[in-house]
């Protein structure tokens, strides 16, 4: 009976697409030839990785080197510090900042007054409106020798100039941006949680703790985990904008990361396949990542994952 049902459907659904095909060329039409212009057309780039590319001879003409620069890059003495660099900032990102929309979503979800709600909800998504750049020269000001933190502190250190400080920089600036934006999410997902089931929790002298575990994390539950396989599997996407200008030649040390190294190697110094190695030996170890932690929470999520 159900399996009919489906193919009625399904066969009402193409009937209508077929009468109507003209709305879906012209709604979808533009969107589909915008993607395949700025997103596959560009993919042949990535030939460019296995050649001597020369602008002036172009993709077709230039030599074919084969591996080469990915076996320059695997053996080149700074591989490690980059590729450790990256794989830090990202995994204490992770762990430090996947956590803090989800705490948020909870703690707004309890709010009772809606105004005030609003006006947190207000104050906590205002920061993700700043742009990078703006961002990072707030941050520079905050942390200059002259700057509010160090006149708190009576002292005249330049943060940015510590290597072992950028990190913690990098990932607390980051969350003060994003976690207030990150929580919408979960704050529509608890929308939804049984409000009789949370009344009925407290009648029973269930403790916050326990109304959490019981209420409110079923609700999330799957939203979290599509989050954080997401993110996981972008741990090696980090944008270099935000790395690049919060970067100074003290603190090189651990900020230089490959996606600044791809950048300063392609544009700065022109060595376009070279940098096209690397970012796609980048691109195929997040694919790889992706998968790698999507099997693993299926296995710890009962066959649950994207």
């Amino acid at each position: 009976m159900n399996a009919k049902v489906k193919d009625n459907s399904l066969h009402n659904t193409f009937i209508y697409i077929k009468q109507h095909w003209q709305l879906y060329v012209f709604f979808l039409g533009p969107a589909l030839i915008l993607t395949i212009i700025f997103r596959y057309v560009p993919m042949g780039g990535i030939l460019i990785a296995f050649q001597k590319y020369s602008p002036f001879k172009g993709i077709l003409g230039s030599e074919w080197v084969g591996l080469k620069y990915f076996k320059q890059f695997l053996s080149s003495p700074d591989f490690l510090q980059y590729l450790g660099n990256t794989l830090k900032l990202s995994i204490f990102g992770l762990l430090w900042g996947f956590p803090m929309p989800i705490i948020l979503a909870i703690i707004l979800n309890r709010v009772a007054s809606s105004s005030i709600k609003q006006k947190i909800q207000l104050v906590l998504y205002m920061p993700n409106f700043i742009s990078v750049i703006v961002l990072c020269g707030m941050v520079r000001i905050l942390l200059s020798v002259t700057g509010p933190i160090n006149m708190m502190l009576g002292t005249s250190i330049n943060f940015l100039t510590i290597p072992a400080a950028f990190r913690p920089i990098y990932i607390i600036s980051g969350i003060w941006q994003g976690a207030g934006w990150a929580s919408i999410m979960y704050t529509a997902a608890l929308s939804n949680a049984s409000k009789e089931l949370k009344e009925a929790a407290q009648i029973d002298g269930a403790n916050i703790w326990q109304q959490i575990k019981a209420v409110e994390w079923p609700a999330i539950k799957d939203m979290v985990v599509i989050q954080f396989i997401l993110q996981a599997g972008n741990i090696m996407s980090i944008g270099f904008e935000k790395a690049y200008a919060l970067q100074s030649d003290m603190n090189l040390a651990s900020s230089e990361i490959i996606a600044t190294y791809v950048y300063k190697k392609g544009l700065l110094n022109g060595d376009y396949s070279y940098s096209t190695a690397v970012g796609l030996f980048n691109t195929v170890i997040n694919v790889i990542l992706l998968i790698t932690v999507n099997k693993i929470v299926e296995k710890l999520n009962d066959g649950q994952g994207l």
